[in-house]
């Protein structure tokens, strides 16, 4: 931490080499290096081998978005740079860089959060083009819902099978085949063929609870989900808009500054050549024209400055629930695929059910008991033929 300096010590404070300072009607002080044209309306100084620069600024988390133990949020240092040709696809790190990284702290230290992770871009390995970090945070959640659409065609082809197995036991039922068998053989075979029928109906069931409970669960929270990620892509693309035209506002009034300045400069070292009232009224024109572009310098650096904010805390907000919606995608399809296999143990156990009467039938089947019911019904005396006296 440098130490605090008093304001009029300040002023004694010799400027660096290539500063210049001008003082605006209004009194703010503007500070300029003619070698760099880099500005500040703070005193540039060096003190004990360190640099400062301008621009502090403090963020301040959304409320509701973070639990109170990780609503500090450390300060952050900008200082602004050079800007690319295009603009509105331009990476993060052309809009601000971190002056120190060791300075900062995790949003959600003890979280693997998306809001502390995806702030830079990510470049391809040849380093040509890159991808904002939140697109990457976007796609990993259009995934998502892609693989939500194959589980639900999974389940609907799991249905379309239960459907056609249980359209094909149910024709079997009907068959005639061995329809003439008798006595408890007959019985068994008659009540095997009621199970097919029975079988039939449960997979039908099954298929029927698959679709209401499962399949169309599925599709109706990816089309929810589908509508959140469009309106939040939407969102985020012209907030990265605004902030890039305000920093590229902030770059037009720099550059107009620095020209004001060194008119000013110019104009200056001419009246110490010659003076004349002609030069004089010059320099105050050159004075006033440089105290409106520092004006101006300090507006789009204000409007920067709240773009930037605003960013920010849209980032944070946005990624924790678009985190917040991929914790719920999963869980939902867990739970639906929890009900899957329910439903399906169900499926086990009244095909089981159906099977049960067929066992018991199967266990009283008796060869003897059936000639006895056979006999019974179909003899036709019992006289038998004896050898004929003569």
């Amino acid at each position: 931490m440098l130490p605090l300096l008093d304001i009029e010590e300040m002023k004694r404070v010799p400027l660096p080499h290539g500063w210049r300072c001008h003082v605006s009607p209004k009194g703010p002080r503007n500070y300029v290096n003619t070698a760099s044209n880099e500005t500040t309306w703070e005193l540039p100084f060096t003190s004990y081998g360190t640099s400062v620069r301008p621009l502090v600024q403090r963020h301040s988390l959304p409320e509701g978005n973070i639990k109170p133990l990780h609503m500090k949020c450390s300060k952050r240092m900008y200082r602004l740079k050079s800007l690319p040709k295009d603009t509105m696809n331009m990476s993060e790190e052309y809009i601000f860089s971190t002056t120190d990284q060791a300075e900062q702290q995790l949003l959600k230290p003890n979280e693997w959060s998306y809001c502390d992770y995806f702030w830079t871009d990510k470049k391809d390995p040849q380093g040509t083009t890159s991808v904002a970090g939140f697109e990457v945070l976007l796609q990993k959640q259009l995934k998502g819902k892609q693989m939500q659409k194959e589980m639900a065609e999974f389940i609907r082809e799991r249905i379309k099978i239960e459907e056609e197995y249980a359209k094909n036991l149910s024709k079997l039922s009907q068959s005639p085949l061995a329809a003439q068998e008798e006595g408890t053989l007959g019985e068994a075979w008659a009540q095997l063929k009621r199970s097919c029928h029975d079988e039939a109906e449960v997979h039908l069931k099954f298929s029927n609870k698959l679709q209401c409970e499962v399949e169309k669960p599925l599709l109706t929270f990816r089309d929810n989900f589908k509508k959140e990620l469009k309106k939040y892509d939407h969102h985020i693309i012209d907030l990265r808009k605004q902030l890039a035209s305000r920093f590229a506002g902030v770059e037009k009034a720099r550059k107009a500054l620095a020209d004001r300045q060194k008119d000013l400069e110019v104009k200056t070292q001419q009246l110490d050549i010659k003076h004349m009232n002609k030069h004089e009224e010059d320099i105050k024109k050159a004075r006033r024209k440089s105290t409106q572009a520092g004006d101006d310098l300090m507006h789009n650096v204000d409007l920067y400055n709240r773009a930037q904010s605003k960013w920010f805390e849209e980032m944070v907000t946005t990624s924790l629930e678009l985190e917040r919606l991929e914790v719920e995608r999963v869980e939902m399809i867990r739970q639906n695929l929890r009900q899957y296999t329910t439903l399906r143990h169900e499926t086990d156990m009244f095909n089981q059910s159906t099977v049960e009467p067929v066992d018991q039938l199967l266990q009283s089947v008796d060869p003897a008991r059936d000639r006895e019911l056979w006999v019974r019904e179909h003899k036709t005396g019992e006289l038998r033929p004896v050898d004929m006296d003569i």
